[in-house]
């Protein structure tokens, strides 16, 4: 093989493992916008279930007053 071959063979090589990686980039950042979305669903989820927590603490107490802890604490 001569050197322009080699070359040749090289490149190839390299822009196969470029192809390769562009690819695994956009599945990557296809996987964090998914986990992105995921997380923001989770804190509107927590946010409504704090305030329903609240909610219920209050009416179960009107006062806001909190029961002591018992004894062995």
């Amino acid at each position: 093989m001569t050197d322009i071959d080699d070359l040749h063979t090289r490149i190839e090589k390299l822009e196969m493992r470029v192809t390769h990686q562009d690819q695994t980039i956009e599945d990557l950042n296809a996987t964090i916008t998914d986990q992105w979305k995921q997380l923001e669903i989770f804190k509107r989820d927590i946010g409504r279930l704090t305030e329903e927590i609240k909610e219920m603490e209050t009416a179960a107490d009107p006062s806001g007053r909190r029961e002591p802890p018992p004894p062995h604490y």
